[in-house]
């Protein structure tokens, strides 16, 4: 008599099936990049008119030129227009919040407050003051608070994310 019990075949492969199933989905989850890249001790507030509103299932981007305090494009050495970008959170969440392709059409005047990336290029990851939306015309006091409309004032980098040690 064996006291070993006996082993059957089809529980065991669903048990090793169901388990390879558990650690595909945890190992995306670790996947998630950290925000290690921003500077989160340092805030930029730029403002800019919209060329690209790029939704994504982990974070939206917006990418827009850069105007000054009058209005005007901001230009580089080259003449070529300063591209900045913002990195937000899930478009499905930022979208519950009422930002959407639909709602921040190319063209709109925004200002964008950003933790910079380390490496000093313009791009950036949302700070806490957000996103502040002002249309599709310069307002004469500028682009602020009192002008527009705010949007997302919390930040993806205030999330904990999930990142592989």
């Amino acid at each position: 008599m064996s006291l070993l019990p006996k082993i059957n075949l089809k529980n065991c492969a669903i048990a090793c099936v169901v388990g390879f199933i558990s650690v595909g989905m945890l190992s995306s989850v670790y996947a998630h990049h950290s925000f290690a890249m921003y500077d989160t001790t340092a805030e930029k507030t730029v403002t800019g008119k919209l060329i690209r509103f790029i939704p994504g299932a982990n974070h939206a981007q917006i990418l827009f030129t850069l105007i000054d305090d009058k209005g005007e494009q901001v230009v580089d050495e080259k003449g070529e227009d300063v591209v900045w970008g913002v990195e937000l959170g899930p478009a499905a969440r930022i979208s519950r919040q009422g930002v959407t392709v639909k709602s921040f059409p190319v063209g709109t005047i925004l200002t964008a407050t950003l933790h910079p990336l380390r490496d000093g290029r313009p791009f950036g990851a949302m700070a806490d003051a957000g996103i502040v939306k002002c249309g599709s015309e310069f307002p004469a006091d500028g682009c602020n608070a009192e002008t527009g409309e705010s949007f997302l004032r919390s930040s993806p980098v205030n999330e904990i994310p999930i990142t592989r040690q």
